[in-house]
């Protein structure tokens, strides 16, 4: 079976692998000719773990190539897989549709024979239609079906979840189409995922309505760790009693500063874009998006509050800099508000990053970006841990004591045993433990770790 995966970015390039993994020929298509160029000398321009093996490998196997010709790829496909960005339209939220419009005429062009033409890309109900109206307009006796079906891929374990999905959705009504996706994911029906066959418009609504859902746990869990601190309760304790309920479930529900990414973001304001485009308003999901952005705010007045309530002219330690561990994503992560914010209050930020710092750089200004953690800390006024990368978690307290000059330590990830920091003598601050404010009670016991999932 042949493929042509049109677009390379992170969703493009990594099912693009893991469909040759599963044996399918991959013609991975993209207009920058520069990306390409690296792709095929072996360089990969994300970070995710495993992806570069698992391109080295197949591309020796033959299963995998690289190019900016997208007719001949086209034209050799049983199925053309469109995975370009959807980016939010600047001014009204809207999801950005021109890439895949463009990719669709494209594709239009090339077909020579029977095609099945996919969305990967994350879109809004109606983009199929108008892509099979596109094509269809283009070459009026083009045999070709359109399939929706979305991804659902986390950074930092997306080889995993492409491997072993919780489900896999297609949206189609045509079987001559479904014949051709089932023999595409034929690996996954011999393990028995389940395959959910639905519409065009459930499939693209599904995407959606799934990671607003996740967002809007997140954003519950944070507004009740703000309870937490003010009432004397400890947030981590709270997960465990509701996670372990099965109708709530354990994921999604550790506090933090504010979710970021490529995903979530982007995809809870465009849904409500779409609720408002069909008159339903999605009251719950804008206050979402409203809470979320206003957190990454108060999580700079939070760090400014240990700090005596000023930053004028300290140094702060940040450590971790992308939305979350195991990426290099720096979109929409909460340091892109947080540290202009602690900048724009007199201070110097000095930050390390295990792989961001080069994406950081070009987003953010004014940072010194150390070699290290201990580098980072060095002299600093003040510890800020933003991202909690598994490397952070080992820290040694004593070294920490040692280099850094004050005695504040923000950890907005909840990282570390509050116990255990006071004992070192920090003035120790996190989210949703009242034991660690000012003249809260008897301080609770260390908490039990959930099972946490991101985007």
């Amino acid at each position: 079976m042949r493929i042509a995966m049109v677009g390379t970015g992170y969703v493009g390039l990594v099912s693009g692998a893991c469909f040759s993994e599963f044996g399918v020929e991959v013609a991975c298509v993209d207009s920058d000719a520069g990306k390409i160029a690296e792709l095929r000398a072996g360089r990969i321009p994300i970070f995710e773990p495993g992806l570069d093996k698992l391109v080295a490998d197949n591309v020796a196997a033959g299963r995998l190539t690289f190019t900016t010709e997208l007719a001949p790829a086209v034209a050799a496909a049983d199925a053309v897989l469109i995975a370009v960005g959807t980016p939010s339209r600047r001014g009204d939220g809207f999801a950005d549709l021109s890439y895949v419009y463009a990719a669709a005429r494209e594709i239009a062009a090339a077909l020579r024979r029977y095609t099945v033409v996919v969305t990967k890309s994350t879109v809004p109900v109606g983009t199929g239609r108008e892509i099979e109206r596109l094509i269809r307009e283009a070459r009026p006796n083009a045999d070709f079906d359109v399939v929706s079906n979305p991804e659902f891929l986390r950074e930092g374990s997306a080889i995993n979840d492409f491997m072993r999905p919780d489900r896999v959705v297609i949206g189609t009504g045509s079987e001559r189409a479904m014949a051709v996706m089932r023999a595409l994911y034929r690996p996954l029906y011999l393990i028995e995922t389940p395959i959910v066959a639905t519409s065009i418009e459930t499939a693209e609504l599904i995407k959606y309505a799934a990671n607003a859902f996740l967002a809007t746990k997140i954003t519950f869990i944070n507004e009740i760790a703000d309870l937490c601190e003010r009432v004397g309760a400890d947030v981590h304790h709270l997960a465990i009693g509701i996670g372990l309920d099965g109708r709530i479930g354990r994921k999604f529900l550790h506090p933090g500063p504010g979710f970021g990414g490529s995903c979530f973001p982007k995809d809870t304001l465009a849904l409500v874009r779409i609720g408002e485009s069909a008159g339903v308003p999605l009251r719950i999901v804008e206050s979402v998006v409203a809470v979320n952005d206003e957190r990454k705010r108060r999580m700079a007045e939070k760090i400014i509050a240990a700090c005596d309530g000023s930053v004028a002219g300290k140094t702060i330690a940040m450590l971790g800099l992308t939305f979350k561990p195991n990426t290099d994503d720096m979109r929409e992560s909460p340091s892109l508000v947080i540290v202009p914010a602690l900048q724009a209050a007199g201070a110097r930020v000095r930050a390390f990053d295990p792989e961001g710092m080069p994406e950081a750089a070009k987003v953010l200004s004014g940072v010194a970006f150390c070699a290290d953690a201990y580098e980072a800390i060095e002299g600093a006024d003040a510890l800020v841990l933003l991202t909690e990368w598994n490397e952070f978690r080992a820290l040694d307290p004593g070294r920490i004591k040692a280099r850094l000059r004050g005695r504040v330590v923000v950890d907005l990830r909840n990282v570390y045993d509050p116990a255990q920091m006071r004992e070192e003598g920090f003035r120790y601050v996190s989210i949703g433990r009242a034991s660690t404010l000012p003249g809260a009670g008897a301080p609770v016991p260390p908490p039990v770790r959930m099972d946490v999932a991101d985007d």
